[in-house]
């Protein structure tokens, strides 16, 4: 494994019976990255973290955290890594210090070591004068912050995040992500799963994984910049969220996604044919038609199409 990989995944497998739950994947993690690991749900994503943090046995294939073997060294890669869970892993009939404390002494942590790393843990949740808080009564956001400061009490290299901010609202998950950046600053290697697009925007590299399978891979920048074969327009109208209701059971369009007051649309028609054909619709239904101009696509078009185009692949094999 390259001194600058972190984390190195080669043709790994998880069977469940006779369904592949991970199926064949291959990937690389750069240190002090953030690697972004984005796919629906049920498409592998928690199975293969748990399978890098010794949660899980692969079933086949290889793979290398630090140096470290998932076969083989899994108590030893526990104890180099930090772990969040997409469910909310503190207790919270403990009190916000009972809880850290508590994980702290899982991690080996005593004395003043553990009091320091404590103190971190508090200014990192803004909980400083909260300490002794029960749990359950902290919003979303404070909570997750706090699970996180637990998570890197022992400063671990490696930090894997399965769905972090999950049910957590838009402001709260941004502030979170300021201190993700920051620990990857630091050279801690972030591994994140997620399912929001404007996450996956923060990640350094993404991988896109779908019904056990990499489908997609490369930086926010490659995936949007890269030449695609079908055409995707914006759309501006008088009521855009009506206007994406009429033209989804279209089949002349590809994908309908709404993005803010606008609808990004993927045609197979040229740019005249799928004007012409939304203006009819605008006009049936008197809608006023602003605008349609061809634009980049966003990451959300990008992972819309690949799965298609997996999906378009899987029925032709079968």
């Amino acid at each position: 494994m390259s001194n600058d990989i972190a984390v190195s995944v080669k043709d790994l497998y998880k069977k469940f019976g006779d369904f592949n739950a991970v199926d064949g994947i291959s990937f690389d993690v750069k240190k002090g990255s953030i690697f972004g690991f984005l796919g629906p749900n049920g498409a592998g994503k928690s199975t293969t973290i748990k399978m890098l943090c010794g949660l899980l046995t692969p079933s086949a294939g290889s793979g290398r955290i630090g140096g470290l073997d998932i076969m083989k060294d899994t108590e030893s890669i526990k104890q180099n890594i930090g772990y969040m869970s997409q469910k909310f892993s503190l207790y919270d009939d403990l009190s916000v210090m009972e809880n850290i404390r508590f994980f702290g002494s899982l991690y080996g942590l005593s004395g003043d070591r553990l009091n320091d790393r404590a103190e971190i843990a508090l200014k990192l949740a803004d909980l400083e004068n909260k300490r002794d808080v029960l749990t359950k009564i902290l919003p979303g956001g404070i909570k997750q912050r706090l699970a996180l400061g637990c998570a890197i009490l022992h400063r671990p290299d490696f930090l894997f995040l399965d769905e972090p901010t999950s049910g957590v609202d838009p402001i709260s998950r941004r502030n979170f992500w300021e201190v993700i950046h920051e620990f990857a600053a630091d050279g801690i290697t972030v591994f994140v799963t997620t399912h929001y697009m404007e996450e996956a925007e923060y990640c350094d590299y993404l991988v896109l994984i779908y019904k056990g399978k990499v489908v997609i891979t490369g930086t926010p920048t490659e995936l949007k910049t890269a030449k695609t074969d079908q055409n995707i327009y914006k759309i501006n109208s008088s009521s855009p969220s009506e206007l994406y209701e009429l033209l989804i059971p279209e089949r002349e369009f590809l994908e309908v996604n709404v993005f803010g007051d606008a609808i990004h649309l993927v045609s197979a028609m040229n740019k005249s044919e799928s004007e012409a054909a939304v203006k009819r619709i605008c006009e049936k239904n008197n809608i006023l038609f602003h605008s349609l101009e061809k634009t980049l696509p966003s990451l959300e078009d990008i992972f819309v199409l690949a799965i298609a185009n997996a999906d378009k692949a899987a029925a032709v094999k079968a």
